[in-house]
């Protein structure tokens, strides 16, 4: 899911909130670091979510994306440095959201957003990314079967 600054090819599922975030969803099969360089080339960056009207608006658009009858994980800019560790009482856990560049940008969220799918593992030794994880019971607008997996 990439975080968009123009309008992509009309082929791409593309939703704008009112505040101004527009998010595509591009169905490929990849690893986080071939998503983030592929929403580059589309001078985007990997979806930051920082609401909970932002969230519904981007679930929304993968709950449509997602279609098919399995679970569906989509990479979007959630990361954990090396350096940094997992904190069970936070609610991203540690990750935080990763800027232009690929360097990661600490930024609070509320609480709302701190759902996982899968708790991550403890460690401060690794880089690990997080992606959104849909099922196909997701409900198109905000459904409760999503969550953040590593």
């Amino acid at each position: 899911a990439c975080a968009q600054g123009w309008l992509p090819p009309s082929q791409a599922a593309l939703r704008c909130h009112s505040a101004g975030a527009c998010f595509s969803v591009h169905l490929v099969d990849s690893s986080y670091a071939d998503a983030r360089s592929a929403c580059g080339s589309r001078r985007g960056s990997l979806a930051w979510v920082s609401s909970e009207p932002e969230l519904r608006l981007l679930l929304g658009l993968l709950a449509e994306a997602a279609a098919g009858p399995a679970p569906s994980l989509f990479w979007v800019g959630l990361r954990r440095n090396a350096s940094a560790c997992t904190y069970a009482e936070r609610p991203l856990r540690g990750f935080s959201w990763e800027g232009a560049g690929g360097e990661a940008v600490p930024q609070e969220v509320p609480a709302v957003l701190g759902r996982w799918a899968k708790e991550p593992r403890i460690s401060c030794t690794t880089i690990r990314c997080a992606g959104l994880h849909l099922t196909p019971a997701a409900a198109p607008g905000g459904g409760s079967n999503w969550g953040w997996k590593e």
